[in-house]
């Protein structure tokens, strides 16, 4: 405790943030990223560009589902767990037709094959290139990588409960919060990022305590599993039944038995649910005494996370289930919870804005790890002036920053090289996709360990505008449509891909021209101080980004 509450939130504030901060740019950059999954997924199959992509039409959905059922049927393993059909949406715009396979030694779940229907229904595309597209960045942001889900998953309810107190104290000891929301100082130092920190934090405050919020929400059982075994002592599992009854299945029993005829099963779900659009059709056992069928509804646009389905046998086509209409009022806030977190209700124009906001938080950590270490180098300055090295405490944050800050868009650029570049039949082309991405990731580490000068920042900078930039010649080259193919044909997933790899590529070369403007700028010193200058270069070690930040004003510490 300090002497004051003022100061004792302060230190809170700062050390809840700093101790885990490097962690959290990876969950905001990775979660951020994660709003437009689907486009990214959409645009890491290039061979899917052309002919594929359709519109939902209810008057086509029997034939579709006969199709399917039929081509599934002749194709598929007789060892087949589950056949999948998968209509047209609005952010997935392909039928596909796929099945699982049983899982393999040691696998928790067996391998999806999947076939994309071409849309004037002359045949099928079936030679599509292994991608986790958009999925990994999904699954980066709460169960990391390279470890297990378990481990990664406590790891980021840790960061994110520590980022929750950060907010909140953050909040407390804004004594002109509504002004800092308009101050930015620039070329002040310490002062400007603090101002920077300021003002990313402020204008999606809101977003930033919701996000967090329900980050922790999304796992509660998880991190509190006492209420669940307190209520179901001895058996987990009539808990998961009880609260989830429609995916609880019977296992398959061994006895053959004829499938029932999908199409004939949908005049029961359109009495049940209209015209309302399907989202997908998934028979578990397919051929099996416990077959069972059930039918997702498309409930893209509304504020939910909770699936509205229907579950019929899948040998006499009887109704065994069907989603309640009313819920209980804790379900409804859970499922309100997670339908904001994972915004999968938003409409593109509240996507963009919920990207915006998670950037700004990639912004507000950034610019807080930033100010760390140049206060840190302004303590050390005096010391580092005799000719003493930066302490290793100093040099660790100045490397980590530089790793983080630019391995994290470096690493998003090399895993999409990758998923053009390797070739199509490479077995484990997925999987180097991802190790692109932390090799990009650790090269940024190696980088730091050599060089952290204001100079390294901008060649760095340059080279990722650079790789964002040319994202768009890569997709002309590698795929059958470019960017003006994409607008004729009004593919505005693809289109709006290319648009932010320009945007962000473009935002990257401006950083980068701003640095070389303060360098050069830096680098003429008046003739008066020419030579005093010149006996003090000799005795420094090679300045690092922080000192040259703090170098352009008086090493006063920036006080809130």
């Amino acid at each position: 405790m300090k002497e004051t509450f003022f100061r004792t939130l302060s230190w809170l504030h700062t050390w809840a943030g700093l101790l885990v901060c490097w962690v959290l740019l990876l969950i905001f950059f990775a979660g951020s990223l994660s709003y437009f999954r689907h486009e990214m997924s959409l645009w890491a199959e290039p061979e899917l560009h052309r002919g594929a992509f359709q519109d939902y039409q209810v008057d086509q959905v029997a034939n579709q589902l006969e199709k399917g059922q039929s081509y599934i049927e002749t194709h598929s393993a007789p060892t087949t767990q589950r056949w999948l059909i998968n209509f047209p949406t609005e952010r997935s715009p392909m039928l596909s037709f796929a099945w699982q396979l049983p899982p393999e030694k040691g696998q928790r779940r067996g391998k999806i094959e999947q076939h994309t229907a071409l849309a004037d229904g002359s045949g099928v595309i079936t030679d599509v290139r292994d991608s986790r597209g958009g999925d990994f960045f999904y699954r980066l942001h709460f169960d990391l990588h390279y470890m297990s889900a378990i481990t990664a998953r406590y790891i980021v309810g840790v960061c994110t409960m520590f980022m929750l107190i950060a907010l909140i104290s953050g909040i407390v000891i804004h004594k002109r919060i509504f002004k800092d929301l308009f101050s930015f100082r620039q070329n002040k130092g310490a002062r400007s990022w603090l101002d920077a920190h300021n003002v990313s934090s402020v204008i999606a405050l809101p977003y930033h305590l919701m996000i967090t919020y329900t980050g922790l929400i999304t796992l509660m059982l998880m991190y509190i599993p006492w209420t669940v075994s307190t209520a179901y002592p001895e058996d987990n599992q009539a808990f998961l039944k009880e609260l989830n009854p429609a995916r609880q299945t019977e296992k398959a029993s061994g006895i053959q038995a004829e499938q029932v005829r999908l199409s004939q099963l949908l005049p029961q779900v359109q009495a049940k649910w209209g015209d309302a659009p399907i989202k997908q059709v998934i028979v578990s056992y397919p051929k099996d005494q416990n077959s069972q069928v059930t039918f997702y509804q498309n409930t893209g646009k509304e504020v939910t996370d909770e699936s509205s389905i229907l579950v019929f046998n899948g040998v006499t086509g009887e109704l065994k289930y069907a989603s309640p209409h009313e819920v209980s009022g804790t379900v409804t806030t859970y499922d309100t919870m997670m339908s904001l977190h994972t915004a999968r209700f938003a409409a593109p124009l509240l996507r963009i804005l919920f990207f915006f906001c998670g950037l700004l938080g990639c912004a507000m950590v950034a610019s807080g790890t930033l100010m760390w270490a140049i206060r840190l180098r302004q303590k050390q300055q005096k010391a580092i002036d005799k000719g003493e090295k930066a302490s290793r405490g100093l040099r660790l944050v100045e490397g980590l920053n530089f790793m983080f800050i630019l391995g994290l868009p470096l690493g998003a650029a090399a895993f999409f090289y990758a998923n053009r570049l390797l070739p199509v039949g490479f077995a484990t082309r997925s999987a180097w996709e991802v190790h692109s991405f932390f090799i990009a990731l650790a090269a940024m580490g190696v980088w730091a360990f050599f060089g952290r000068s204001r100079r390294h920042w901008q060649l760095a900078l340059m080279i990722i505008g650079v790789l964002y930039c040319a994202l768009p010649v890569l997709n002309a080259f590698t795929s059958p449509s470019h960017f003006i193919d994409n607008i004729r044909s009004q593919q505005w997933a693809l289109v709006g891909f290319d648009i932010v790899a320009l945007l962000l590529g473009s935002a990257m070369l401006f950083a980068s021209t701003r640095l070389s403007a303060v360098v050069k700028t830096l680098q003429k010193p008046s003739r008066k101080n020419t030579a005093t200058a010149e006996k003090v270069t000799r005795k420094q070690p090679a300045p690092s980004y922080a000192n040259e930040l703090a170098s352009s004003s008086p090493l006063e510490e920036a006080k809130s």
